[in-house]
C-alpha cells in the first residue's frame, strides 16, 4: 500500500525560457486486435532537446513519472523505481507503446518545426509536417498544439494545451 502512494520527487527550479508545461493527451486508435489506447497528463518540459527532463502528474498534482536525459543516457524514475534507455525514442516507445519524438516538442510547443529534421508546410496551412508528424497550429494563439501520426499505423494523436502566464 505505501508503494502505491509512493511518487516521484518534482522536478527542480528553472526559468520560464527554459519551460513549458501544460496538459496533454495522446491516443493511438486501435489497430487490428489492439484496443485503442489513451493517456493524460499535466505535464513540464524543462531544458532542451540534448539534456532536459520531462515531469508528468496526476491532475491533483501528484508526480507520476519523470524522465532525464543527457548526452548518452536517458532515465525515467517512477514511484516503482529507475530505468534506463538508450534513447528519448527508445523511452517512449516501450512507456507509450510508440514513438513519440519529444526532441521535437521544444521548437513544436513554441510554433516552429524542430531545426533537425527537414519539414514541409501541411496541406491544411496551419502548421507543418516532421518527422513523420502533421502538426496542427491552427488554435496555437490559444496555447493549443495538436500533432498526428498516420504512418506507420497506427495513429496517433498528440494534443498539448500550454499553461499561458
Amino acid at each position: 500500500l505505501a508503494a502505491g502512494c509512493a511518487s516521484v520527487a518534482p522536478l527542480g527550479p528553472t526559468t520560464a525560457a527554459e519551460s513549458l508545461s501544460g496538459r496533454l493527451a495522446l491516443h493511438v486508435d486501435a489497430i487490428g486486435t489492439e484496443p485503442a489506447r489513451a493517456f493524460s497528463a499535466a505535464f513540464d518540459l524543462r531544458g532542451d532537446p540534448r539534456a532536459g527532463a520531462l515531469g508528468l502528474s496526476t491532475p491533483l498534482g501528484s508526480m507520476l513519472a519523470q524522465a532525464r536525459w543527457t548526452p548518452g543516457e536517458v532515465a525515467l524514475m517512477t514511484p516503482q523505481g529507475t530505468r534506463r534507455f538508450a534513447d528519448l525514442d527508445a523511452l517512449t516507445r516501450e512507456v507509450l507503446g510508440e514513438s513519440v519524438p519529444i526532441e521535437a516538442w521544444f521548437d513544436w510547443l513554441r510554433g516552429r518545426p524542430w531545426p533537425a529534421a527537414p519539414s514541409a508546410p501541411a496541406a491544411s496551412a496551419t502548421g507543418f509536417e516532421q518527422l513523420g508528424w502533421t502538426v496542427d497550429l491552427a488554435r496555437f494563439a490559444d496555447g493549443a498544439v495538436s500533432a498526428t501520426r498516420m504512418l506507420p499505423q497506427p495513429t496517433v494523436t498528440v494534443r498539448i494545451q500550454l499553461d499561458r502566464s
